[in-house]
């Protein structure tokens, strides 16, 4: 148990409970989470909590939020659009309301209709979760207006904090070290690149509201300023409303390290120490942990003491997450900015302070003080917290939309936690972040809780769509971040290591073709030798009982499996890629059972039994999930399917699926290899489309705000001869 240490006039209020069970099929087994759950005891100086609040929001943090919400006996209200009609957040509440079509901005950003649905369901209070409406102070200010509670900071903080050029100033005055840069108001362009210029390259362009990446653009040469300015200026104004920026100067070897603040009504503020977010990827982060690596005891101190002062300097109430750059060479820190909600990755603070932020959002949201003082909280054990996106790591981590025909989780625990929103048959859409999921893991010490979250990732399995999984298994496997030497490029300093092509070994090819073999027959395939398999091109039936498999691997190499049937379900098995080039390789008498219910093939190969996962996806795919790596074969497409068909010659094709938010060039033009083509709009975040050659616009297919699936033409030009 957990005892609380407060001054004596309030210290008998608080009391200590362990959390039971969650509801509504969602439980302390489900999500492996189960922290010291703090309960106020009925002191009259206690203020009762909400009987109902509404989230505005979706996905894994609305599933959060209602979690906690429902420990505490409160009602939880959905809101939800209609791409968004059957998601598990709206499984999961006591009521759900329609707000509105796809678009974020006619859904989960209109005030005016959420406003109203709390006040049609009795909510009293709002908890907006993060992104969306979560750090919109006129949001909060309406709510104030409307009567009902916004279970945040005050628009006041949010004004302040908001401005990433007025919350500068608000540091400095506070004695909080920032970052050299220019974070005034005027935004004339030349004026914004002579003060880059005095700066010096490299610099960071950064929207002064919103957060996640959006509006973030680091430039290394003057020629790339104007146009990374005005992508910088268009997604900000798209994301947040306001195309303000400013300069800073971007540092070589940063270290993105983060504090998670609580403050209440009361003037209690306290800091829950630290947490390392430096691996990124699009200035988005993949990996967070806590406490940071490498960082003495000092550092720490001098961390969370500079956070809360940050706070206090804004009156700051609720949840926030101070936002520190540090120099990785000598240590030293700058303030960046103040997020003013609950973080993404607020879990790995959680499990190693034992702690329920939702729960203590709400305390305070109900004018109740904080559960603790800042000498009653300590570090236990470190925490890790991978996000598992539904993008393609190889392909410049471009998001994927799609189904998930297929998920498969790891064994929860109290070490291991999984926050999501979605479920096995769900859909990823172009409309909102392409966040699957949040894997967290704990252990006594660093090189524990990696262990664990590198078992709990080849535990995971997910088929349908391209996923960073493996790529996340790469990175917390590479002897660099095993030592704990991270930085913000480490993934661009690592890249070649990070991103090495896995030749499928011939084991797991044997196993990917008996087991789409031994599923396409209820009985033995010997039962049914006769059968042409008219179905499946891929497959060539001979006299000799042998079948012929072809499979291309993630290069388009062929892999050609020749199958011979022996007596008692045993099978001669030869592998022969075109990629090796050592010839074909011969296993003998192999044994395997199939089972189509769990889809598992257990297969005796030589001396070893291996045990795996297999899954068809839409007969174009399988994928094998062994104990440690994803397979994946194609099924190439008959030739005769392929007839007529060709690729446009000397074109440029969307990358993922997309929307057109501004074409650069018109047909006619004359471009230079490099010169910016279209840019595109892809889950809140904008892509620009650079020509791969030298030469003239011949046609373009596509209009500004045209939406557009993936490997579509986009411009069509005549390549210049001498390029």
């Amino acid at each position: 148990m957990y005892r609380f240490m407060y001054p004596s006039k309030i210290q008998s209020v608080f009391s200590t409970i362990r959390c039971g069970s969650l509801l509504n099929g969602i439980n302390i087994s489900r999500n492996g989470f189960n922290p010291r759950f703090y309960s106020l005891t009925d002191s009259p100086t206690r203020k009762p909590l909400f009987d109902k609040i509404l989230i505005a929001n979706r996905g894994e943090i609305a599933c959060r939020v209602m979690r906690t919400a429902k420990k505490l006996g409160i009602k939880a209200v959905a809101v939800y659009s209609e791409a968004d009609k059957h998601s598990l957040h709206v499984k999961m509440a006591d009521e759900s309301h329609l707000i509105g079509p796809a678009p974020s901005s006619e859904s989960y950003l209109n005030i005016d209709k959420i406003i109203s649905v709390a006040k049609n369901s009795g909510a009293q209070a709002i908890h907006p979760g993060y992104g969306f409406l979560s750090e919109n102070a006129n949001f909060a200010e309406r709510l104030a207006k409307e009567g009902i509670i916004f279970i945040g900071p005050p628009a006041s903080a949010m004004i302040s904090m908001g401005s990433k050029s007025e919350s500068k100033d608000i540091m400095i005055n506070a004695n909080v070290p920032v970052v050299p840069g220019y974070h005034g108001t005027n935004q004339d362009p030349q004026f914004l690149k002579t003060k880059a210029l005095e700066i010096g390259y490299p610099v960071l362009i950064k929207a002064i509201k919103g957060g996640g990446g959006k509006g973030m653009r680091i430039v290394s040469d003057p020629s790339e300023f104007d146009i990374q300015l005005e992508s910088s200026k268009r997604e900000a104004i798209k994301s947040f409303g306001d195309d303000q920026v400013l300069i800073e100067k971007y540092l070589l070897t940063p270290r993105h390290i983060e504090v998670q603040v609580f403050a209440d009504t009361l003037g209690n503020v306290v800091y829950l120490f630290e947490r390392d977010c430096s691996v990124q990827r699009r200035h988005q982060k993949i990996l967070e942990e806590a406490p940071a690596p490498g960082i003495t005891r000092e550092i720490r101190q001098e961390l969370g003491e500079k956070a809360v002062a940050a706070a206090r300097a804004v009156n700051y109430v609720g949840a926030g997450t101070v936002e520190f750059i540090m120099d990785n060479n000598d240590k030293r820190f700058y303030f960046m900015e103040m997020n003013t909600r609950l973080q993404v990755e607020h879990p790995v603070t959680e499990m190693v302070t034992s702690t329920d932020l939702v729960h203590w959002q709400i305390e305070v949201a109900s004018g109740n003080p904080l559960p603790v003082r800042q000498e009653d909280l300590n570090l236990d054990g470190h925490a890790f917290e991978a996000r598992i996106y539904a993008e393609n790591p190889s392909n410049n981590f471009l998001p994927d939309i799609g189904p998930l025909l297929h998920i498969r989780t790891p064994q929860l625990s109290q070490n291991v936690r999984l926050e999501t929103g979605v479920e096995q048959g769900d859909e990823i859409s172009v409309y909102y972040d392409p966040m699957i999921a949040k894997l967290v893991t704990k252990g006594r010490d660093r090189t524990e809780a990696l262990r664990i979250l590198r078992k709990a990732l080849d535990e995971y399995e997910i088929v349908g769509l391209n996923t960073n999984i493996e790529f996340l298994k790469n990175v917390i496997s590479h002897p660099a971040f095993i030592q704990g030497e991270v930085e913000t490029g480490f993934i661009d300093k690592y890249k070649e290591e990070l991103f090495v092509t896995k030749l499928e070994n011939p084991q797991a090819i044997i196993q990917a073709a008996l087991s789409l073999i031994l599923s396409e027959h209820k009985t033995s395939p010997q039962d049914n030798l006769r059968d042409p398999w008219a179905s499946n091109p891929y497959f060539r039936l001979n006299t000799t009982h042998i079948r012929t498999l072809l499979f291309h691997d993630q290069n388009d190499n062929d892999i050609n499996v020749e199958v011979e049937f022996l007596p008692e379900n045993l099978y001669n098995v030869t592998v022969n890629r075109s990629a090796d080039g050592n010839g074909a390789i011969r296993f003998e008498n192999v044994s395997c059972k199939w089972d189509a219910v769990q889809k598992l093939i257990v297969a005796d190969i030589g001396d070893r039994r291996y045990k795996s996962h297999v899954i068809l996806e839409k007969n174009e795919r399988v994928i094998l999930f062994d104990q440690d790596n994803k397979v994946v074969l194609n099924i190439p497409e008959p030739t005769y399917l392929r007839a007529g068909i060709s690729d446009t010659a000397h074109s440029v094709k969307t990358p993922m699926p997309c929307k057109i938010s501004q074409v650069l060039v018109q047909p006619g033009q004359t471009v230079e290899k490099g010169t910016p083509l279209v840019i595109l709009e892809a889950m809140k975040m904008e892509h620009i489309i650079k020509s791969p050659y030298t030469g003239t616009i011949e046609k373009l297919f596509y209009n500004v705000g045209d939406l557009v699936e993936e490997n579509k033409t986009l411009v069509a030009f005549v390549e210049d001869d001498k390029s």
